[in-house]
């Protein structure tokens, strides 16, 4: 996505074209034709190429799910901080109990509606999905990968 298009809910969900596009496709064909060989041929060799791609599979995995991990926490602290110079003190103390999910959803919500949509996640309980969902005025997060 382009770095000034209007972001929403239809359209947040970012791709990281090397990663997805490439990277993942070319390792999961290296597995697939590597199980094919071990099948076809059994031997440790076989064996050891498959386990190679393998650990290069789940390799590429993690380092994508530790840079997110990472991210999430950032995002934390960005909207704890926010949050902090944007809502009243009483509504500030509950923030603290909103959850990873609804803290990462809520760095979506504009600073004018962010109050009402805090003190909704916190009495309803409201998922990822429904905070994103009742978001009126977007504000995006181009940065996210």
């Amino acid at each position: 996505m382009a770095e000034n298009s209007s972001q929403n809910l239809a359209n947040h969900t970012r791709y990281d074209p090397l990663f997805h596009f490439f990277l993942l496709p070319v390792v999961l064909a290296l597995w697939i034709r590597g199980v094919v060989v071990l099948v076809r041929h059994p031997g440790w060799e076989h064996a050891w190429g498959l386990l190679l791609v393998t650990a290069l599979f789940v390799a590429a995995g993690k380092a994508r799910g530790y840079a997110l991990k990472v991210q999430d926490r950032v995002i934390r602290l960005e909207e704890r901080l926010r949050f902090a110079s944007l809502l009243p003190e009483p509504l500030r103390s509950q923030s603290l109990k909103l959850n990873e999910a609804q803290l990462i959803a809520l760095r979506f919500a504009s600073d004018e509606e962010a109050p009402a949509l805090v003190q909704r996640a916190l009495t309803e309980n409201l998922s990822r999905a429904d905070i994103k969902k009742a978001i009126q005025t977007w504000r995006p997060d181009n940065w996210r990968v």
